[in-house]
């Protein structure tokens, strides 16, 4: 005999006056966080109530109805309307729509009602919020109807736009929403599925490696290059950004690099070619250079145009106008903002009254060439006034020979060199064959002038100060005139580039410091090489000893290079490390993913977060792949003074503080008059100088 399936019978549903309704206890919603009422009525006062209320009619002591209902379930939809009675949006006696049950359990009901939802899963959220764009609505619309923000609407229909096969594996659980939100980045389909097809066979599918590979090749926004050429004119120019709207991306990243190119060279030629007509013999043309590329050529020295009256009346103003204001809030915790913009204006006013254009000698500019290249922030580099070996003029003759002929010369380089004088010959006397003193010949030079400088050489080696002023007039000479033929001494001075070792040096901080303090020499110096003996001989030690330095400094070089072995020079690279206490993290050195972290094994990242910041902080990372480990480092030592092995100075534990200035910051343009006021001491520090170096050795 068949079974008969008792068929189920739904509560009724009625219309209820609101002032008839009350909350029941039973309602198992009692924390309160994350509900919001002010949104919901808000939203009700929109569209009307789309889900009614479940509630329980209230009886008496007997058991009959007193017309009063309780609501288990849809209690923030009843505080929402109690709030519209209250703003008097609705009226007390407003029928709601109700299921009426009374049967059951009632916290069974509201526990139910809660438990039982299905949350829109996200890529439902994400194709609405699509809809509703397609219908007409902006995205600001969008994001007050729902009460969110303009960029969460952004960032659903950014999601909405990525490839429909991307979705339908997100939609299966084939990826994650970090992943989803990485792919976002590319607006391009076919782009985004051949990175999921190489993604399939990689071991890590992280999201940074996601959007790395779609932004390979690609140029950030902020490159110097993109900084040079602008974002605005670039996508003008028809090119397209990327843009990650669910983590900082640094203004985003140019896709149309050959476009970046173009504009770039085009951008260079056009102020190269404005240069070039200053009258410069060359101009070389590059976004970057090499570090030292200008090595080995002599820099003009120009005249600094000096200001006018009416400059230097403006420059008074202006300085006392930020003197008064900065003593006035001199004790102030915070300046108002606009006293902190006005200090501003006035520093780049004065700013650009002090740095004063050069003038150059146009005979000198024909001879001479120009750099023009892209400067770390982006800024137009322009280097000028450089000569090359080839392009010097020649050698002008030595005062005193004679500009007649070949035998003249020689006769006057004689009587030069023998110090004696051509005399007359008396009538009938007995003369020499030419009728004259014969001139001293090559060969008897060359033997006189070798005995002279063994006297020379054995007098110098007796006095070390002249012996220092030598060496340095004639190293200064290579550095900053070119002129080796100047001076006497066999020295030499060599220098070498590192653009193929690091790119990017040139724009570095290390980098910067070094130019500034030669062009601060360069401008205490005289500008005819002719001048310089005398000119070295004035200044005190203290200034010798800050350009021999800085000279000498010049020449290091303690790159390793696997085609290079040179061990002992490294070995004394080491030695003067510690003779000037070197410390790179003062210096400015941390590591980043770009130049360590993500260049080393996973077990040396581990290793150097265990050195700077403890076992524990290594453990907390371990699990991590090398891409999301290398990025956790970095943040964990960017405040610490971790250094690698190659950077560390022996005996110099990492954090110490640095015992000389590892940066000149200031160099006098004029060599300094005063003296150490304790003699004493001074020559104490230099034993204690002489004595660690001579320990090193």
């Amino acid at each position: 005999m068949a079974t008969t399936v008792r068929k189920i019978t739904l509560s009724p549903s009625r219309d209820i006056p609101f002032n008839r309704l009350v909350l029941s206890q039973s309602n198992v919603r009692r924390v309160k966080a994350g509900v919001s009422i002010e949104e919901l009525a808000e939203d009700i006062a929109r569209r009307g109530l789309l889900q009614g209320l479940s509630v329980r009619p209230v009886v008496d002591q007997v058991g009959a109805e007193t017309g009063v209902f309780e609501i288990p379930a849809g209690g923030r939809r009843y505080r929402a309307l109690e709030l519209l009675v209250k703003q008097k949006r609705l009226a007390k006696t407003a029928p709601v729509p109700c299921v009426v049950r009374d049967s059951g359990i009632a916290e069974e009901d509201s526990l139910a009602e809660n438990v039982q939802r299905a949350p829109l899963h996200p890529l439902d959220q994400f194709r609405a919020f699509l809809a509703l764009r397609e219908k007409g609505q902006s995205e600001e619309e969008i994001a007050a109807a729902f009460f969110v923000s303009v960029n969460v609407v952004k960032q659903r229909l950014k999601l909405a736009s990525v490839s429909p096969t991307l979705l339908d594996v997100y939609a299966e659980d084939g990826m994650t929403l970090d992943q989803l939100m990485a792919f976002a980045v590319s607006g391009d389909h076919e782009r985004q599925e051949v990175v999921f097809e190489r993604l399939k066979a990689s071991h890590d599918k992280q999201p940074y490696v996601i959007r790395r590979m779609l932004t390979e090749g690609a140029v950030r926004a902020s490159d110097k290059r993109a900084l040079f050429i602008g974002v605005d004119a670039y996508t003008a120019a028809g090119g397209t950004v990327l843009r990650d709207l669910f983590q900082g991306d640094d203004g985003g990243w140019m896709q149309d690099v050959a476009l970046v190119d173009q504009m770039v060279a085009d951008k260079l030629k056009a102020e190269s070619e404005t240069i070039a007509a200053e009258g410069w013999k060359w101009t070389e043309v590059a976004p970057d250079f090499a570090y030292g590329h200008a090595f080995g050529l002599r820099q003009l020295r120009g005249e600094i145009v000096t200001l006018t009256a009416e400059e230097e009346a403006a420059r008074n103003a202006l300085q006392a106008e930020f003197d008064q204001l900065s003593e006035k809030h001199a004790d102030a915790d915070e300046l108002p903002d606009e006293v902190d913009e006005r200090l501003s204006e006035l520093e780049t006013a004065l700013e650009g009254l002090e740095s004063r254009p050069v003038v150059f000698d146009p005979a000198e500019i024909v001879r001479a060439g120009v750099f023009v290249s892209i400067g770390a922030e982006g800024e137009l580099r322009v280097e000028r006034g450089y000569v090359r070996p080839e392009d010097e003029p020649s050698a002008e003759p030595e005062p005193g020979l004679a500009e007649e002929d070949g035998e003249a010369e020689r006769a006057k380089a004689a009587s030069y060199e023998g110090g004696e004088r051509n005399v007359s010959v008396e009538p009938g006397a007995e003369q020499e064959e030419d009728e004259g003193l014969s001139p001293i010949s090559d060969r008897l030079m060359t033997e006189l002038t070798t005995h002279r400088t063994l006297g020379l050489r054995h007098a110098l080696g007796e006095q070390p100060q002249v012996a220092f002023h030598a060496a340095l007039h004639a190293l200064t000479l290579k550095t900053f005139y070119h002129y080796g033929s100047d001076s006497c001494l066999e020295l030499d001075l060599k220098s070498v580039s590192f653009g193929a070792q690091a790119l990017g040096l040139n724009d570095s901080a290390l980098a910067e410091a070094i130019r500034a303090r030669h062009e601060r020499w360069a401008k205490a110096l005289p500008k005819e090489s002719a001048d310089l003996w005398d000119a070295l001989q004035a200044w005190d030690g203290d200034s010798q000893a800050m350009l021999f330095a800085h000279v000498v400094s010049l020449s290091v070089n303690a790159v390793h290079e696997p085609w290079n072995r040179r061990p002992r020079a490294l070995a004394h690279a080491d030695r003067l490390a510690r003779a000037v206490d070197l410390d790179m993290a003062a210096a400015g050195w941390k590591p980043t993913v770009d130049n360590f972290f993500g260049r080393v094994t996973k077990t040396r990242i581990l290793q150097a977060v265990v050195e700077a910041k403890g076992q524990r902080a290594a453990d907390r990372i371990e699990h991590l792949k090398k891409g999301d480990m290398a990025a956790e480092a970095q943040t964990l030592l960017t405040d610490t003074a971790w250094l690698p092995e190659p950077l560390r100075t022996l005996g110099r534990a990492i954090g110490d503080e640095p015992a000389v200035e590892s940066i000149v910051e200031e160099t006098p343009e004029q060599p300094s008059e005063n003296k150490l006021e304790d003699e004493e001491e001074r020559t104490a520090h230099n034993q204690r100088a002489g004595e660690q170096i001579m320990a090193a050795e």
